[in-house]
């Protein structure tokens, strides 16, 4: 970033010194054509003054003079009676068609500047009548453009020399100067640097950003300490009943029981192992989400069939009824999200309870609705039962095997699938769930 910064303000200057240069040349060439016409004029007016008192005889006592400066005499017809630059005087053409001398003619003075056919170079040409009739035309050899920029060239490229090196030293330490704040900038209180105010967003989004992670640490250390507990107490009861076997002090006839008791928290075990897998996929996107087109009634009623030993278990009448349905989602997310609602329904109902499964399309969009029965949740409780490993009835939830991370795998699922959750319930009377895609 620094070494950028110098090259671009070394480039401004490069740029600044090449229009300043175009400039300058500009400037001096016009003031020197200026200058050159101002001195021709007064020149020629002076040869004017001196022709008039001494006669014609006084142009050939400036043969010698300056070299630089050609005078011309012209008659009106356009004949040439004298010129300074004798080598070409024989060979002159008629001048009554140059523009300065008819302008001489009409006006009494002319100028123009033009290529001279003669001399071959750009030349500024002066006239002037005489009393007697005659043009009196003095000219000199203009700088061009070019050959001003040549002039001037040494002087700025000297200039131009000082003031990089000088930009060079001053960028350096005006970048580091810029940048040594950046540079000490805890990252981890933003907001207390003393910084430029056009960074104010940037440490806003950082501090969000830390607040951000500060928070998934947090939920992963929880989420860590709860997957602890909750993998302790399964592997607890299972070593204490294995242990009570191995020492033989378990009776034949309550060898089945303590077998079951350890398949039972095995097979617990296994569950919330599962669960947690799948949160962890979830989190990191690790899930393939490729999409195709699922009916949500058919899955449903697949199930609601798959979880049928468990209501037959528990005497829990379940129904599945609307119509057939097409949403494009990722199949395995939407069977996960509507197996846990309808195995949470089965599970914390009452014995001989219902089940009633509604699929269909409404204004709202398409809905499976899942009504229960069952314990119900405390209206304050409802906002909670989304997050991992929160339980309504712990002790009801260790006697069904629950793991609590069912309904937080639903919610991730929603997320993933832009849907709304709707839970209406009642302690006592059941649950309504609602997922509105």
């Amino acid at each position: 970033m620094q070494t950028k910064i110098q090259k671009n303000m070394i480039l401004i200057i490069l740029v600044t010194l090449a229009i300043a240069y175009a400039v300058t040349t500009l400037l001096v060439y016009r003031q020197t054509v200026d200058v050159m016409e101002k001195e021709v004029r007064q020149e020629a007016g002076y040869i004017r003054a001196a022709i008039e008192i001494s006669g014609q005889g006084y142009l050939t006592e400036l043969d010698a003079a300056d070299k630089d400066t050609r005078i011309t005499l012209i008659t009106e017809q356009g004949e040439v009676l004298y010129d300074s630059d004798q080598a070409y005087e024989a060979d002159l053409e008629n001048h009554a068609g140059r523009p300065e001398v008819r302008e001489a003619i009409r006006d009494g003075t002319g100028s123009n500047v033009r290529r001279s056919d003669t001399l071959n170079e750009e030349m500024y040409y002066y006239a002037v009548q005489l009393s007697d009739g005659s043009i009196l035309r003095v000219s000199k050899t203009m700088d061009t453009a070019f050959r001003t920029a040549v002039e001037v060239l040494p002087g700025m490229g000297v200039i131009g020399v000082c003031m990089l090196v000088l930009a060079a030293l001053l960028s350096r330490w005006q970048v580091r100067r810029l940048i040594r704040p950046i540079n000490e900038l805890d990252l981890n209180i933003p907001l207390e640097n003393e910084m430029y105010e056009e960074l104010t967003p940037l440490l806003k989004r950082i501090d969000e950003q830390n607040k951000q992670k500060d928070a998934i640490a947090d939920m992963r250390k929880e989420f860590s300490a709860n997957v602890s507990h909750e993998l302790k107490t399964p592997l607890t009861s299972i070593s204490g009943y294995a242990e009570i076997m191995k020492n033989g002090l378990v009776k034949p006839e309550d060898m089945k029981g303590f077998a079951e008791r350890i398949y039972n928290e095995a097979s617990r075990l296994i569950t919330l192992v599962e669960d947690i897998i799948k949160l962890s996929k979830l989190d990191e996107g690790e899930i393939e989400i490729e999409k195709e087109d699922v009916d949500l009634y058919d899955l449903t009623r697949k199930i609601v069939s798959r979880l049928s030993p468990q209501a037959e278990r528990r005497a829990v009448h379940v129904e599945v009824t609307g119509e057939n349905v097409i949403y494009h989602g990722v199949r395995q997310i939407l069977d996960e999200m509507v197996y846990n609602i309808c195995e949470n329904a089965i599970k914390y109902n009452r014995r001989g309870g219902s089940v009633s499964v509604w699929v269909g399309d409404t204004l709202q969009g398409k809905k499976i609705i899942v009504t229960d029965t069952g314990i119900g949740i405390p209206e304050d409780q409802q906002d909670r039962i989304f997050e991992r490993f929160y339980r309504v009835d712990k002790s009801h939830s260790k006697e069904t095997g629950g793991t609590g991370l069912g309904l937080s795998i639903v919610k991730h699922g929603a997320i993933m699938h832009g849907a709304r959750i709707q839970v209406e319930s009642k302690v006592g009377k059941g649950t309504r769930m609602e997922l509105i895609f």
